[in-house]
C-alpha cells in the first residue's frame, strides 16, 4: 500500500481539527473565540456534514457567519449541563427556564432592541407559557436572569452595543443597546420542540439514534461520555461493539484524534492532547482534589475479588458497592488530613455534607461513580420501540449483577473506571555502600 502523499497528510489534519472543534464546539461563529479556525470549517464543511451524519446522526449546518453541529442527547441523566464560567455555579432549571424565554423573544425580535425591551419582552413571553415569575425584583433572580443573558451573549445570539446585560441585575434597573442575531438565535435549539409534549418527552426524543440505531447510540455515547460501561448499553449496543471494537477504534483515531482503550468492562476513548474535555481529573480546585483524593481510597479500600473475563470463564466486576457510612468517614480523614492545613475553600470545610455532594457529583459525571440502581443494561431509560436485543438471537456478554448487590436506593456505586486512579508505589532496593562509596550517589527511593 503506497504512503499518503503530504497533501493527504494536510488535509486529514485539517479535518480533524475542523472536526474536534464542531465536537467541542457545536456553534462557532466567524467573530467568535474560535474565529481563526472557522474557515476550516467553511473549507471542509460538505465533507464534515457528511462525516458526522453518518457516524454520528448529527446534523451540520453551515453557513457565511457561523457553524452549528446539531448534537443528539443520550437519555434522561446524560445531559452536560451549563455554568456560570465565573463562578463555575450550574445552571438552575430558572436559569434555562429564562434562556428559553429569551430565545423564543429574540428569533422574532428587531436588529436592535433595548435590554429593558427584551426583559419586558420575555415577561410576556412567560405569562403566554403560564410560568411564574413575578418575583424578578428580587436580586438572586436579577442575577439568574443575567446569567442566561450573559450566555447569550456568550453564543453570539445578542451583541452588546451599547452597555452590558448584566446591568439588569443592578439594583436600579440598568440600561443597554443590544444587537440580535436572529438566524444564530433559530440555530441554538436542537432538540425536536416541535414533536414533544414536555421537556421528559423531548428528552426521550432527542436520544432517539434514528436510522443508525445501536450503531450510532454507541458512538454518541464513546465520543460524548468519559467512559463506557458495558451495562450502560443494552444486548444489540454490546453485541454490535463487540464485534467492531477495533474498527470503531481505527476510525475515531482517524476523525477525531482519539485512542480507544478497551478492558474487559468497558471503553474509554482518551484524547491525548486533552483539550476535548470539559472535566478534567486531576484538577484544579478544592471539589477536584478532594475528588481525587476520594477516590484513591475508594479503590484502594474496594477493589473486588478475583474479577476476569467472561470469555475465559472469569467473573465480570463492572462496579463495586459502597458500604453505607464509608464515603462520610473518608472525608472527614482527608478534611483532617489536607483540608484543615491546606488551601482547600473555607466554605467547604464548614458544609460538609455539601462538600461531599459537590465531590461525588464530579465523579458521576466523569463516570467513575453511579448512584445504586437500574441501568440501560437492564432496559432501563431505553426509548419505546427501540431494539434492545442481539440480531439472531446471539449470546452477549452478561452484565447482570455486574455492579454487585448494593443498596436499591441511596447508596453508590465504584465503577471499574477508578481504578486507573489507583495510587502506585515503586519500591526500588537499597545498595549497600562500601566504605568508600559517596552517599549522594546512592539510587533514589
Amino acid at each position: 500500500m503506497p504512503l499518503p502523499s503530504a497533501h493527504d497528510v494536510a488535509l486529514a489534519a485539517e479535518r480533524r481539527t475542523a472536526a474536534r472543534l464542531l465536537l467541542a464546539h457545536p456553534l462557532i461563529t466567524s467573530t467568535g473565540p474560535h474565529s481563526d479556525t472557522f474557515p476550516l470549517v467553511r473549507r471542509h464543511a460538505d465533507w464534515l456534514a457528511q462525516r458526522f451524519h453518518q457516524v454520528f446522526g448529527y446534523r451540520l449546518l453551515v453557513e457565511a457567519s457561523y457553524a452549528r453541529l446539531f448534537k443528539a442527547g443520550l437519555g434522561q441523566g446524560s445531559g452536560h449541563r451549563m455554568e456560570r464560567p465565573s463562578t463555575g455555579t450550574p445552571f438552575t432549571p430558572r436559569t434555562y427556564a429564562y434562556l428559553a424565554l429569551a430565545l423564543s423573544v429574540l428569533v422574532t425580535a428587531p436588529e436592535q432592541l433595548l435590554l429593558s425591551q427584551l426583559v419586558a419582552d420575555l415577561r410576556t413571553a412567560a405569562v403566554d407559557a403560564g410560568i411564574e415569575i413575578t418575583d424578578t425584583g428580587r436580586q438572586a433572580e436579577r442575577r439568574t436572569l443575567a446569567a442566561a443573558l450573559r450566555q447569550l451573549v456568550d453564543w453570539g445570539v445578542l451583541v452588546e452595543t451599547e452597555g452590558q446585560v448584566t446591568a439588569v441585575a443592578e439594583e436600579r434597573d440598568g440600561e443597554a443597546l443590544l444587537t440580535v442575531d436572529r438566524d444564530l438565535a433559530r440555530a441554538v435549539v436542537a432538540g425536536p420542540l416541535a414533536q414533544s409534549r414536555d421537556g421528559a418527552d423531548l428528552v426521550r426524543r432527542a436520544a432517539d439514534p434514528g436510522f443508525g440505531g445501536p450503531r450510532t447510540y454507541v458512538r454518541r455515547r464513546l465520543v460524548e461520555t468519559p467512559v463506557v460501561h458495558l451495562d450502560d448499553l443494552t444486548d444489540a449496543e454490546r453485541e454490535w461493539l463487540r464485534t467492531r471494537q477495533r474498527r470503531e477504534a481505527q476510525a475515531f483515531s482517524e476523525l477525531l484524534g482519539l485512542e480507544a482503550e478497551i478492558r474487559a468492562e468497558g471503553i474509554a476513548l482518551i484524547d491525548t492532547d486533552d483539550d476535548l474535555t470539559d472535566l478534567r481529573l486531576p484538577g484544579t480546585g478544592t471539589v477536584a482534589q478532594a475528588a481525587l483524593l476520594l477516590v484513591e481510597q475508594l479503590v484502594d479500600r474496594l477493589r473486588p475479588e478475583d474479577p476476569g473475563h467472561p470469555a475465559v470463564g472469569g467473573r465480570l466486576v463492572i462496579g463495586v458497592p459502597v458500604p453505607d457510612g464509608l464515603l462520610p468517614g473518608l472525608l472527614d480523614e482527608l478534611l483532617e488530613e489536607y483540608g484543615r492545613r491546606g488551601t482547600w475553600q473555607r466554605g467547604h470545610l464548614e458544609d460538609r455534607d455539601g462538600f461531599l455532594a459537590a465531590v461525588l457529583d464530579r465523579l458521576v459525571r466523569l463516570r467513575l461513580m453511579a448512584p445504586a440502581g437500574p441501568v440501560r443494561g437492564d432496559g432501563h431509560g431505553v426509548p419505546e420501540g427501540y431494539d434492545e436485543t442481539a440480531a439472531d438471537g446471539r449470546s452477549v456478554t452478561d452484565v447482570s449483577g455486574a455492579r454487585g448487590q448494593g443498596p436499591a436506593d441511596g447508596g453508590w456505586i465504584l465503577l471499574a473506571a477508578a481504578a486507573r486512579y489507583a495510587t502506585t508505589v515503586a519500591v526500588r532496593p537499597r545498595t549497600t555502600l562500601s566504605s568508600t562509596d559517596d552517599p549522594a550517589k546512592e539510587p533514589p527511593r
